[in-house]
């Protein structure tokens, strides 16, 4: 953040720092804005996610059970990816297929691997139930026959309680019930045929035409590696039917049907030697009727099943609800007027802290980047859910404890490019969890530190961390001194920058570089370190250096026309261009290129030439060239403002809150919302219709939904209200509630409400300050017929805006 940086260069670049946004125009007037968007409009604006998957489990457990859009229920204590800690567990997977019908018939195997989506279509229909704070997850089949069927789902650990180890027995309990009858046709009864094998529905990484990354069925690993057989159980009391336990050879229990359920139990191998076998689920069709499934992770002993057996599934849903009702003291609490916001904030808070592990061997706990696919780091887009989301909505105690592992890893890897050595404050991946090392992790981690510190107001943790961030920014200064590579002297060199894994001097590494040297600065001015003043220097100076190369590299770019026949240049993805990569060249000149500037600090997005480069992926040649069969790592362009390879990227979203352009920035922002996670479980794709068990998206649209109404970022020394809050937000019915929301500053709390009329809003504000900032600016939202603002019962004339005295 600083002042403007002097004049425009030939090429219309004018490189000003990322905070006077606003003091040059940004926080304008208000326009009017009658036909902005909402949830309910951005709902109508993609069709239905595809392929669909949604972790259910516990926070920092090993494992996690993976809920499939159809149904399936998937055991894989090993997950996709290969780390150490997991490899004792690969034999020991375990999927149950769910199909209803009136008859209880599989449905047959695929012969050959093929895309789940194209068995079925790829979509189901599932919800969390809203009464629950516990995630309790329901699938419904609506059949023909004359019924709803419903699949409810959730897990449980022993005794209710948090980890101590990482691999205690967890459970997942399955209810399936008849929801719904036909008041005409139905049928006397029904069937759930429930495939049980070996784990075959897989990720697949096909990179072709629209699949990208999917997941298969892949019949080559459906048998199991251990015939199965079941025993009978009986009703207590001999009421209801009788259930049945399903046993591994030496007797462990691989699952039971519970005694009491509404109709009888079967199982049978489908055919001999196969080891797939088929348990047949009766139901009558009345309302309410429904049978009990527990399903352990692992193949269970006898006695400790029992245990979870007696204590019933009420009782394990009691104890699940306590468990999950539990929240930091921090916690900032968030009611908007669109209830699916707050959902998809409650259900994403969750699932950061279920998508994430302890390492039993070394006791270290660990963001994951995914569940079910991407079980492994990439320290760099996971430190997002830290200083993006968990940060922003007061979570500050489980950043603290997943951010720990760096300490003990720092220096222990080696960058990742051919001019890097090992040095001892360089942060990384730890090898236990490394999918690829990028260059830019190093920054990431030093971001998602100092910007914790920054949020939480935590003395301690600072203070604990100054070394280490002292010995990360000697890591960067030591680096900037080399001279023998090609690219721009005084930046860091070139390494590896994504998942190209080609060494380049990254427009995405130095943004990270620079973001994090930003942060730290300004950490250690508040800690009054005798370096901040040097360090500060050798940021400005870095700022500098980065803008006179992006310069000159700009002008080496080949150019494109608009449509009104203006040129402008491709601004460059790299400052040593790297030889061209047949797969993510072109998205990632979306994903990881110049757009991120503005969010860096390193430029501004009112500048002429970036709000062109937004325009190139809007109705440029990449948009242009967008088919309707290609690919999310296709030539990459902007839909509905959101990135068609990454949408957990799309800076240009950022650079919209910068300018104050409120159409752009709300029709991202709704995106994000309402397309980019799954709108039916909120879990969030790495692209669309692909790798879903992510917390990826849910960092940039907080972060969106924040800046929309709690802004200390668009003015150094200033915190603005309301500047982009969306006209929905706002109403007569029910009030907005945005509570314990940290800032830079502090906590604040802000709830507004509309007079039943219109003409008067409402607004309560307060601040718990480290700092209070030089100026509160309150911003008139663009509604017509809004004459007044009352803040703290202060009531003012409905201008553009207004200081707020405190």
């Amino acid at each position: 953040m600083g002042k403007k940086m002097g004049a425009r260069s030939a090429m219309g670049l004018l490189f000003v720092a990322l905070g006077m946004a606003g003091a040059s125009g940004a926080v304008g007037d208000a326009q009017t804005c009658t036909q902005e968007p909402n949830v309910e409009t951005a709902m109508t604006w993609f069709p239905p996610q595809r392929g669909v998957w949604t972790p259910l489990g516990w926070k920092d457990h090993l494992f996690r059970f993976t809920s499939v859009y159809n149904g399936t229920l998937l055991c894989a204590p090993s997950g996709q990816m290969a780390k150490p800690h997991i490899k004792d567990y690969e034999k020991q997977n375990f999927q149950l297929n769910f199909t209803p019908s009136s008859n209880g018939a599989l449905p047959p195997v695929p012969q050959q691997a093929i895309p789940l989506y194209k068995l079925d279509g790829g979509v189901g229909i599932q919800r969390w139930r809203e009464d629950k704070n516990a995630p309790v997850l329901q699938t419904d089949w609506r059949m023909a026959d004359g019924l709803i069927l419903r699949q409810e789902v959730f897990t449980h650990l022993k005794g209710g309680q948090d980890i101590k180890i990482g691999t205690e027995p967890l459970y997942a309990w399955v209810r399936l019930s008849v929801a719904y009858v036909d008041p005409i046709t139905y049928p006397d009864k029904y069937y759930f045929g429930v495939q049980l094998s070996n784990l075959y529905d897989r990720v697949f990484y096909p990179f072709g035409l629209d699949d990208s990354v999917t997941l298969n069925a892949d019949p080559v690993t459906i048998k199991l590696d251990n015939p199965l057989t079941s025993e009978t159980l009986s009703a207590d009391g001999g009421e209801g039917n009788g259930g049945l336990q399903v046993l591994e050879p030496d007797g462990r229990v691989r699952l039971a049907v519970l005694p009491g359920g509404a109709g009888p139990v079967s199982l049978e191998e489908t055919t001999s030697g196969s080891r797939v076998y088929h348990l047949k689920v009766e139901l009558p069709v009345k309302v309410g009727a429904h049978t009990d499934m527990l399903v352990p992770m692992l193949p269970e002993d006898a006695q400790e099943f029992t245990r979870e057996v007696s204590l019933g599934r009420d009782g394990a849903l009691a104890e699940c609800e306590a468990y999950w009702s539990k929240v930091p003291a921090t916690a900032a609490v968030i009611h908007t007027p669109e209830n699916y916001i707050n959902q998809a904030i409650r259900r994403n808070l969750q699932f950061a802290q279920i998508i994430t592990e302890r390492n039993p061997d070394t006791g270290e706990y660990a963001f994951l980047s995914g569940s079910f696919g991407y079980d492994a780091l990439w320290s760099t887009p996971t430190s997002m859910i830290a200083h993006m989301f968990l940060d922003l909505l007061g979570y500050h105690d489980v950043v603290a404890k997943h951010v720990e592992l760096y300490r003990k890893n720092q220096g222990s890897v080696k960058p990742p490019g051919p001019y890097f050595e090992k040095h001892p404050g360089y942060f990384s991946t730890p090898k236990t969890l490394t999918s690829y090392d990028w260059l830019t992790d190093h920054a990431a981690v030093m971001e998602m530190l100092s910007r914790h510190a920054l949020l939480s107001g935590d003395r301690d943790f600072a203070k604990s961390w100054l070394e280490p961030l002292l010995k990360a920014c000697d890591f960067i200064e030591d680096s900037c001194k080399m001279t023998d590579h090609p690219g721009v002297k005084g930046l860091l060199p070139p390494g590896v920058a994504n998942d190209t894994l080609q060494p380049v001097q990254g427009i995405w590494t130095q943004a990270w570089t620079y973001k994090a040297l930003a942060s730290t600065v300004m950490l250690l001015k508040e800690m009054k370190q005798p370096r901040a003043a040097e360090l500060d220097s050798f940021t400005q100076n870095y700022k500098k250096l980065f803008q006179d190369g992006f310069r000159e590299e700009t002008a080496k770019q080949p150019t494109w026309t608009d449509d009104n026949g203006k040129t402008h240049h491709v601004l460059p993805q790299n400052l040593t261009p790297p030889p061209p990569h047949h797969i993510f060249d072109e998205a990632f000149r979306l994903d990881g290129g110049p757009l991120c500037l503005p969010w860096s600090g390193l430029l501004d997005a009112h500048d002429p030439e970036m709000i062109a480069f937004g325009d190139y992926f809007r109705v440029g040649p990449p948009a242009k060239l967008w088919g309707p069969r290609s690919s999310p790592i296709a030539r990459a362009c902007l839909h509905r403002e959101l990135s068609s390879c990454e949408p957990c990227y799309s800076w240009n979203i950022v650079n919209s809150w910068q300018t104050g352009d409120r159409d752009r920035f709300l029709e991202g922002m709704y995106a994000l919302f309402t397309s980019a996670i799954s709108p039916q479980t909120y879990i969030n794709g790495e692209h669309r219709n692909a790798m879903y068990g992510t917390v990826f998206v849910a960092p940039l649209m907080t972060w969106c939904m924040r800046h929309a109404v709690i802004d200390e970022e668009i003015v150094p020394g200033e915190l603005h209200l309301l500047r982009l809050c969306p006209l929905a937000w706002i109403s007569s019915s029910e009030e907005t509630v945005f509570e314990k929301m940290p800032t830079l500053y502090g906590p604040v709390n802000l709830k507004w409400k509309l007079s039943e009329d219109g003409k008067n809003l409402n607004v309560t504000f307060s601040g718990n300050w480290r700092e209070k900032p030089g100026k509160i600016i309150l911003h008139t939202p663009p509604m017509p017929g809004l004459y007044g603002i009352t803040i703290n019962s202060h009531a003012e004339p409905a201008a553009a805006q207004i200081e707020v005295k405190l």
